[in-house]
This record gives C-alpha cells, structure tokens and sequence, in this order.
C-alpha cells in the first residue's frame, strides 16, 4: 500500500505539483487535426490548465489561457486572426506567445497593452493529432514515433474521455496478469451470459519481466504453450514514458495514449494503423470517432477487450484509493513503474531532464522506430475494433495483442 501523501505525489497533475511538473516536460496530444477544422477555436484543458487551441486561417496554430485577462471571458469563443486570437467580449487580441497586441477600446497612445500577457504554450501537429508542451524553456522536441510519422500506414484516431486519474490507467498497462481473468476467463463468462461460445483461451503466466529501455519500460509476459522465442517474451510490449502504451503486431500497430486532463479526468487516444495495401493511395484524412465505455443507461460496457479495461479503470473510482490496496508478487511492475516516476520526478526537482526527453534532433530524425512483435502469438488477447469497415462501436474482430 502507499501512504495518502504519496498517492497524492503520484495522482496530482496540476501547476505546481511534483508529478504536474514531471508531465510539463512532455508533449501531449490535445485534439485532432479534423476537430480543429471543424472548429478553429477550441477549449481544451491539460494538466488541470484550461486553454484555448487555435487555427488561424493562414494555419498558424496558437495555444493560450482560455480566460481573458480583461473581464474574464472565454477565449475559446475567440476570432483566429492572422497573428493571433481576439477576444469575443472587448476584442483585446493576444499573439501566439500570449502578448496582448491588441485593445480597441483604449487610446493609440495607450502602453497599457504591452503589460499584458497570458500563458501561453508551443503546439505542433503530427500524425493527424494537435500536440502541446506546457513545460519551461528550452522545449524538448516532438517525439517522432514511427506510427505518427510512417507513409505506409492507414490510420484512425478512437477517443474516450474517462472520469478517471491517469495512473490507474498507466498502472494498467504495466499487469500483465489480469489477462489470464479480465480479458480471458471473464470474457468467456460474459460471452456465455450472452449465450455465445467462449472467445478466449485461458491459459496461465509461466513468468513476467520488464526492462527500462531509451523510451520506457518493455513488459514481457511468457505464456503456457509458449518457448521463449515467442515474440510476447523476446520482444514485448513497450510503454513510452510516460504515458503511451505500444501494441499489436507489425501489420496493425497502435499506441494507446492517456492524456492526463486534470486530477479525476483522461482523454484517451486510440491510435489504430494498419499497413496501406500495394496501390492503395494515401490516407488523405484521418477518421476520427467517440469509443463509448458506458450504454445509454449508463451502465459500463463490458464485452470487449478494451471495454474490460475501461470497466475496471472507472470502477477503482475518481483517484484510486492506493493506502487500501495489497500488492503481490505478480504487481512488480506496477511497483517499477511508481519507482520510475518518483526517480524521473526527483531528476525534475534537481533541474535535470526525466527519461526520454528529446533535445538531440539526431535521435529523432527520420523518425524513432518502436520495436514490436511481428505477430500476435496469442489469440485471446486484445481486438481492433471494426472501424476500418465502418463501425463506431468495439467490435471483436481481428487479434493484435494484448493489454
């Protein structure tokens, strides 16, 4: 178990916060490409800030406070303009660095506008998504991880906006076991619930490892019926520090990532690809789409692979309460990855870079390229939905790995 204090130090994202500041010096992804064409203005809340993401029609991107500094209006209601983005209320209008450049109501003379300035953040776009960096000076670069860059692929963002903390979705992805029950033996329980044959076939953890690497932490898993050539043990599966996870087999790659809101909030991004086929010409835009976790009546959806993850993320509660839980011997990479981020935190609080911090352009150039397996040894494990045929709904369709 972990004391209140240290869940605290683990859970809190905010401005001033240990872990706020280790996830400062990270981009994360905001929005879409497609939702910012929809609408050139949006709001958009990260690490507990809320701000306004903007396009102007000349394409420059700007990210800054959504509340106006004059009379607190929502800049997220704001004209994009070249140069910047001018408040709906009184028209002050403020440039990419969140300098007011502009007061309408006040004298030519007036120097009251060069004492204005809001926050203000770098924001980029890549791999069909909006990135923003809220941390200080110098910015890290943009990582480019091969599915975000790569010209061979097929894409398609899924987005789940969950009324959870971050970290026990992390945690998640760092347990192997609960493969063996969640995604197998309940799987097939709600299967026959349904009056349907079993999906999944159970079979046991024989041992688990994870290895912190460049990027993150490798978790392996070997399975009953597998040597320790299976590509689930040699190669596995890797989460990008801090919070990506990478999936699937070489044909139909994903990340899953979790975009911290606030401290009880995640946007998740599902991020599925698959190989382009010979001919095929390329994506022109990437399809975008709401990936449920509840019905109509609210009651959780539980029968898919990525649904069972949902159900229990939202069920430990708001934050999960860690002072109460018990962990065992089968948890020791959850216990790695908490050591990790109080190291990387403390690496932040002596003024030092944490893990997989960019500033090389030479280690990011062409792209970074992910080392996945190069197929699914395991067939009960994780599904792509059907969306590549038109479905907005999870859909138990083709294996690609694991979660």
């Amino acid at each position: 178990m972990l004391s209140n204090e240290a869940n605290e130090r683990l859970t809190r994202v905010g401005p001033g916060t240990p872990m706020g500041a280790l996830l400062r010096r990270y981009w994360h992804p905001v929005a879409t490409v497609i939702e910012l064409d929809s609408d050139p203005v949006l709001p958009v809340t990260l690490l507990g800030e809320h701000l306004a993401l903007y396009r102007t029609e000349q394409g420059e991107l700007g990210l800054v406070a959504q509340r106006c500094p004059h009379r607190g209006a929502s800049l997220a209601y704001g004209i994009p303009e070249e140069g910047g983005l001018r408040c709906p209320y009184h028209g002050w209008k403020f440039s990419k660095i969140g300098r007011c450049i502009e007061m309408p109501a006040e004298p030519e003379s007036s120097s009251f506008k060069d004492r204005i300035q809001i926050p203000a953040y770098p924001v980029h776009e890549m791999g069909g998504l909006i990135w923003a960096y809220l941390g200080p000076a110098p910015v890290p670069l943009l990582p480019r991880f091969d599915l975000f860059v790569r010209d061979d692929l097929t894409r398609e963002i899924g987005i789940t906006r969950l009324p959870v903390n971050w970290l026990q979705i992390m945690e998640n992805s760092f347990d192997p076991t609960h493969l063996e029950h969640l995604h197998t033996r309940y799987m097939n329980y709600v299967q026959k619930r349904k009056g349907l044959p079993p999906l999944a076939e159970e079979r046991h953890h024989l041992k688990i490892a994870f290895d912190i690497f460049e990027w993150g932490i490798v978790k392996r898993r070997l399975l009953e019926g597998q040597t320790e050539d299976a590509d689930d043990w040699r190669i596995g599966h890797p989460v990008l520090f801090p919070n990506i996870l990478a999936v699937g087999a070489s044909g139909e790659p994903q990340f899953q990532i979790r975009v911290p809101i606030d401290d009880t909030n995640t946007l998740h991004y599902w991020y599925f690809t698959k190989l382009r086929q010979p001919g095929e010409p390329p994506q022109q835009e990437i399809p975008i789409y709401e990936c449920p976790y509840t019905y109509e009546d609210g009651r959780l959806i539980v029968d898919t692979v990525f649904n069972q993850d949902m159900m229990v993320w939202v069920t430990q509660g708001a934050i999960s309460d860690r002072t109460t839980e018990r962990l065992g011997t089968s948890d020791k990479g959850i216990i790695l990855y908490r050591s990790v981020l109080e190291a990387e935190m403390q690496k932040v609080e002596r003024g030092e870079d944490p893990l997989a911090v960019i500033r090389d352009p030479a280690r990011n150039t062409p792209m970074i390229e992910i080392r996945r397996e190069q197929k699914a040894h395991f067939s009960g494990g994780g599904f792509i939905q059907d969306s590549f045929s038109g479905g907005r709904s999870f859909v138990t369709k083709s294996p690609i790995g694991v979660s």
